[in-house]
């Protein structure tokens, strides 16, 4: 590669390298969305047409491009299986965007690069919403106005400084616009709540547990939900159980949920929960912020038995106290509930209902049945006193808690009981379940969240995904469904004081608490998170009813759709008017270097040098023409003084550029030749 610095680069070179880096700040949020190959291939193109216009090559073929084209299309079908859709249909568009560079020859393919960058920025939001998106997006946004206000400046070499500087002038002019619009205009459903085929969750739980998918989790600290209890009077920390999906299906491998039931009248009639006598029966008020995970469940605290508050969604209630959304959840999701951290439920229950609950696979960890028969040979018909034998060889039998327990064999009871005797939390709850069906007790498991912390900066409760958990529930006579956590038999300080296992620092991270110091990395990370649930209080959930109390606060309520629709529009022309002529206003009348020249103007009119008429809207070097015909020290000066004068207008990045204080001073100082 050439040895060129940037600013000794032609023009049209330097002006495609602005683009491509506009472009890759378009890409830049997406590739965390993108497939893998979808990201490198994107990333390759850039850095191919970088070096073309970095060495001033020539661009590829039409061929060679078309060939690429099909590469593209036909690898998105391969992946998506589709070329529509937000998944396939954002990845197509990037590409195309990315492809987009490898044929820029003319200033009108700069201008479609432009619209399909600006378009781009749109899709970002389809996958997130979350405060660093938006700043990434407004980032790009900024680049890319910086590439079109070059485009529009054709002549002379701005600067990057001075490009960055007029768009983000433009950006300012119009905060003003982007908040009213926010604020006034009404509120529609967003364009990323359109339905994804990719129902997969994102937060690491799902409906299907296998031995090993929750450790994978216990490393990402990114945030699953917060919550917000009234007073910030928390529960006490060992009763921080978020509910997810309960799995009660086991085929030896593989714990699944079975279909919902959904009880009748949309109440919890089929396990209803009650309070033990003797308890504290004060309900804990809270509120979550749940991160989208494209799942319909939500998370609540157990036991959350009357219908969670929330305007964004019909909410739907399970026997197994889980509430469920009618629609995925694709964004951020605000709602207010109550628990019952007491509470019995369950103690009838259908024969056959029961009867499922026990069964295992045939053949599946023998030795586990086999121990679970001389449990009951010595308990007797006392499945309680079984239960607590077993947590008591979790305790004393060696068992320990672990982020790396290896792969498992087919019998993973077996292999956790008696060979391994580690694991993490799915593990020693699946090996725990198994026992007491294998025991005749009922039993199932269930999915969630365990734990947080709280942040000092606006006293929530973060969640995270190396909060997800998994425990058990085994049901008992005359007590129904009751919550055994095995994990807290083995690892004590994992649920009571909510220590985790830490993996190993990464590299970036042990620098970055070297350079900075943990507890300053802790502060910045604390405030970060407050920022983020600003965030998503104050954008992310404002929706049609929080607008709806707005306007009822300013006596705006009856106004109807059609009259916000017509207000805001006439607004809008009315401001884009008003800025245009206020522009115009100022360029013409409040024009420092205007008024300097309209005053040498005036001068020449009153000496009879030129003639009000015809050169009422003469340049610096027309009138420095009009004096050649005038000899003299006094005209040489007057003309030296007019191409300053262009000089500073039209060559602003001329080292010998004169400062317009100075050309003040001199104009003052100016003796005009008079005309014999």
């Amino acid at each position: 590669m050439n040895a060129f610095k940037l600013s000794q680069l032609p023009r049209e070179a330097r002006d495609t390298l602005l683009i491509l880096a506009a472009v890759a700040l378009v890409l830049l949020p997406q590739l965390a969305h993108l497939p893998l190959w979808a990201g490198a291939l994107g990333v390759g193109m850039l850095l191919w047409r970088a070096r073309l216009a970095w060495q001033q090559q020539a661009l590829p073929g039409r061929w060679l491009l078309l060939g690429v084209l099909a590469l593209v299309v036909g690898s998105i079908w391969l992946q998506f299986r589709t070329i529509v859709g937000p998944d396939a249909g954002v990845a197509l568009l990037a590409l195309l965007l990315t492809m987009k560079t490898l044929e820029m020859r003319a200033r009108r393919d700069a201008m479609v690069i432009f619209f399909l960058g600006f378009f781009s920025l749109v899709t970002v939001f389809l996958h997130s919403q979350s405060l660093l998106t938006a700043l990434a997006a407004l980032l790009a946004l900024w680049g890319l106005l910086a590439a079109l206000v070059n485009a529009h400046r054709p002549a002379g070499r701005p600067t990057v400084r001075q490009l960055l500087a007029q768009s983000g002038q433009l950006l300012l002019w119009a905060m003003p616009l982007m908040l009213v619009l926010f604020v006034f205009f009404p509120r529609l459903p967003p364009l990323w709540g359109l339905p994804s085929n990719q129902l997969q969750g994102t937060t690491g739980l799902s409906e299907d547990m296998q031995v090993g998918q929750v450790a994978s989790l216990a490393q990402d600290g990114s945030v699953a939900l917060r919550v917000r209890f009234e007073d910030e009077q928390a529960p006490p920390r060992h009763l921080l159980y978020f509910r997810g999906p309960v799995l009660s299906e086991f085929d030896g491998r593989h714990w699944r949920a079975s279909s919902p039931h959904w009880p009748p009248n949309g109440t919890v009639q089929a396990e209803t929960a009650a309070v033990p006598e003797g308890t504290p029966s004060a309900p804990i008020a809270y509120e979550v912020t749940l991160e989208p995970h494209r799942q319909r469940w939500l998370l609540t605290l157990d036991a959350t038995t009357a219908t969670p508050s929330t305007a964004q969604r019909r909410l739907l209630p399970t026997a197994q106290l889980q509430w469920f959304s009618a629609q995925p959840i694709t964004e951020v999701l605000r709602y207010q509930a109550q628990a019952q951290l007491h509470y019995r439920y369950g103690q009838a229950l259908p024969r056959h209902t029961l009867h499922a609950l026990r069964s295992l696979p045939p053949g599946v960890d023998p030795r586990t049945r086999a121990w679970a028969q001389e449990l009951r040979a010595t308990h007797g018909a006392d499945d309680g006193a079984i239960v607590q034998a077993v947590l008591q060889q979790l305790r004393t039998g060696g068992y320990t808690y672990t982020l790396q327990p290896g792969p498992y064999p087919a019998n993973t009871a077996d292999t956790f009981w008696f060979d391994r005797k580690q694991g993490f939390c799915e593990h020693i709850a699946s090996a725990f379940a198994v026992l007491m069906r294998a025991a005749d007790i009922p039993a199932r498991i269930v999915t969630g969240y365990q734990g947080g912390e709280r942040n000092p900066v606006d006293g929530l409760w973060t969640v995270r995904q190396s909060d997800a958990h998994a425990w058990t529930e085994v049901w008992l006579p005359n007590q129904g469904w009751v919550r055994i956590d095995p994990t807290a038999s083995v690892a004590p300080a994992r649920t009571d004081f909510l220590q985790r296992l830490q993996p190993p620092p990464s590299l970036l991270g042990g620098t970055m608490g070297r350079m900075v110091g943990n507890s300053t990395l802790l502060r910045l990370q604390a405030n970060w998170e407050a920022l983020n649930h600003r965030w998503n209080s104050w954008v992310l959930n404002y929706n049609s009813d929080a607008q709806g109390e707005l306007f009822g606060s300013l006596g705006l309520e009856r106004l109807k759709l059609s009259h916000w629709g017509v207000g805001l529009g006439g607004a809008l022309l009315m401001g884009l008017l008003g800025t245009a002529l206020w522009r115009l206003h100022q360029r013409r009348q409040h024009d420092p270097w205007l008024r300097l020249l309209q005053q040498a103007r005036q001068r020449m009119v009153a000496l009879g040098i030129i003639d009000v008429q015809h050169d009422a809207h003469a340049g610096p070097r027309q009138l420095a023409q009009r004096l050649r015909a005038l000899p003299g020290s006094d005209s040489q000066a007057a003309q030296a003084w007019l191409l300053a004068m262009e000089q500073w207008r039209y060559a602003p990045d001329s080292p010998q550029r004169p400062s317009l204080h100075a050309l003040r001073r001199s104009f003052r100082a100016l003796r005009w030749p008079r005309p014999d």
